[in-house]
């Protein structure tokens, strides 16, 4: 294993990350300032070089998907894990003034790896890791709210919320595992986004350090900047550090199911109507459904009893056929653990399991409906999950809340008249079926292309794909507007070119960028 020491630094480049992996070498010239800068500023320990005992546990901890850690990824000089925001103050200050640019972590879920990685060999970056240790999460329940550091997972916060008043809750995503900074940076659908809206809809403020490594909040960094860091997805605007959320009431005893329909049971009858029952839903009550194989698991939250539910599902959905021996009570937080799990025995304390595996890769992509699909084409449908490769489609249901925020209040514009969202994944077991699940994906998409949006064909931007459009960047190192346009009006429809205005504004020179990072909007264009 050759090693290059790097005198009064300890700084070491490993060149073998694991036993077959390769590791690109940054230039010595951008990262020997760079690193000497944070280690004048930030304690060792928080400082991992390629050669410190522990850099790989801790980069690959958050790692949701094993394809970026490969031959072709580019990996960060160092990883930064920050115990006070004053550690992220350095690290901007030092890469600015080095030439380094920063990645920000909190769980890992990228679905891209941006936070992590780069997609263009040769780049040297460094990654801020925030879950590694700012995860603190503080309850007040006199006027339910709460601060939550952005490395802290969605189960932590649930927990940490639940546990400290049964009846309040935040509305957020089903996986636990996801971290609290990329998902609000995104919007954050949520199983409650009926009655409650996205989780950026709750956010109150926020501690961000920004391109000149100041630490503001929401009145000193201003209403635009707040603006776009409640949906206009990570890497672009700062480092938030922390949140402050509202926290929703939540009964203390709601209700759940889950029912399965088989294609033999009339499945795609079944979703075909469900598409049309969901807007008349009490705002209460949300059902999203997963397709996978020849199956449709229709899985309920209600914020409320089983003795109202059954009558308004035999009412409103009779076609599921729910009875009141599908149906259980909980507390939230358990409703929360049983959606994930599917499974009443796993306790709650499942939910700040933090562990990762590098066992299964993923692949996934996004859209929104707006028009009831056919019948007959959910019975097509059905037929691409019986082909090598297939995996599942996830549908959240939208409506209720959602519909009466304007598509303008944040940078998330998915609002009125959105029936649905589509998560389309793929899982495979190494290289040797990677090919087949990839086609499978890429296939169906482009059938459902007449089913779903478009101009723009709309995505989700906590679903990212680097398929729908990368960043090009200029000879002033600068991401174009123009290329960011081809992927940002599909995650951002009209709020797009607003972004890129806040972005002008508040990070011209561009420092916070990944592949797909909102651009400074060109003078020209203001």
């Amino acid at each position: 294993m050759a090693t290059l020491f790097i005198r009064n630094l300890a700084v070491v480049i490993i060149i073998s990350f694991f036993s077959s992996l390769y590791l690109s070498v940054p230039s010595l010239a951008s990262s020997d300032g760079f690193v000497h800068c944070l280690l004048q500023k930030i304690p060792d320990e928080l400082v991992l070089t390629q050669s410190s005992s522990s850099f790989t546990d801790v980069l690959v901890s958050s790692i949701h998907n094993p394809r970026f850690v490969n031959n072709a990824t580019a990996r960060p000089l160092c990883i930064v894990t920050p115990t006070d925001a004053s550690h992220v103050q350095a690290a901007v200050r030092c890469g600015r003034a080095e030439g380094i640019h920063l990645r920000a972590r909190s769980g890992g879920h990228d679905y891209e790896g941006l936070s992590y990685r780069s997609a263009r060999d040769g780049e040297v970056f460094a990654v801020v890791d925030l879950g590694a240790r700012l995860r603190a999460v503080s309850v007040s329940v006199d006027d339910a709210t709460a601060w939550v550091e952005s490395g802290a997972t969605l189960g932590e916060l649930y927990y940490a919320v639940a546990k400290t008043s049964p009846v309040l809750a935040f509305p957020a995503g089903v996986c636990p595992t996801v971290g609290v900074g990329g998902h609000f940076s995104g919007g954050g659908i949520s199983i409650m986004s009926r009655k409650y809206g996205l989780s950026v809809d709750n956010i109150l403020d926020a501690k961000l350090v920004n391109a000149h490594g100041e630490l503001v909040d929401r009145a000193a960094m201003g209403e635009d900047h707040f603006w776009a860091i409640r949906g206009g997805g990570g890497e672009s605007f700062g480092v938030v550090v922390s949140w402050k959320i509202r926290l929703v009431e939540v009964p203390p005893t709601v209700a759940v199911f889950a029912i399965v329909k088989t294609v033999d049971e009339g499945a795609a009858d079944v979703i075909s109507r469900w598409q049309h029952v969901t807007p008349r839903l009490p705002n209460e009550l949300s059902i999203r459904v997963k397709v996978r194989g020849q199956r449709a698991t229709f899985q309920s939250l209600y914020l409320g009893p089983c003795a109202s539910l059954v009558p308004i599902m035999s009412s409103i959905f009779p076609e599921l056929g729910m009875t009141s021996a599908d149906c259980r009570e909980m507390s939230w937080l358990d409703s929360v653990a049983f959606i994930q799990f599917m499974d009443l025995t796993t306790p709650v304390e499942a939910l700040l399991n933090r562990t990762t595996s590098l066992s299964t890769y993923t692949k996934a992509k996004s859209d929104y409906v707006r028009r009831a699909i056919p019948k007959d084409v959910w019975k097509s449908i059905f037929s691409w999950f019986a082909m090598n490769g297939s995996d599942q489609m996830l549908l959240e249901p939208m409506g209720g809340f959602m519909d009466g925020v304007p598509a303008a209040a944040t940078p998330y514009p998915h609002r009125a008249g959105v029936l649905y969202n589509i998560q389309y994944i793929t899982f495979w077991f190494g290289d040797d079926t990677a090919a087949v699940a990839n086609r499978w994906i890429n296939d169906l998409y482009a059938f459902m292309e007449p089913y779903v949006t478009s101009n723009p064909r709309e995505a989700y931007v906590n679903f990212r794909d680097l398929d729908i459009g990368e960043n090009a960047v200029s000879n002033d190192g600068v991401s174009t507007f123009e290329s960011g346009k081809v992927w940002g009006e599909k995650y951002f429809a009209g709020n797009f070119e607003r972004l890129a205005a806040v972005k002008a504004a508040v990070d011209r020179t561009d420092y916070f960028r990944n592949e797909q990072s909102i651009p400074p909007l060109p003078v020209e264009i203001k």
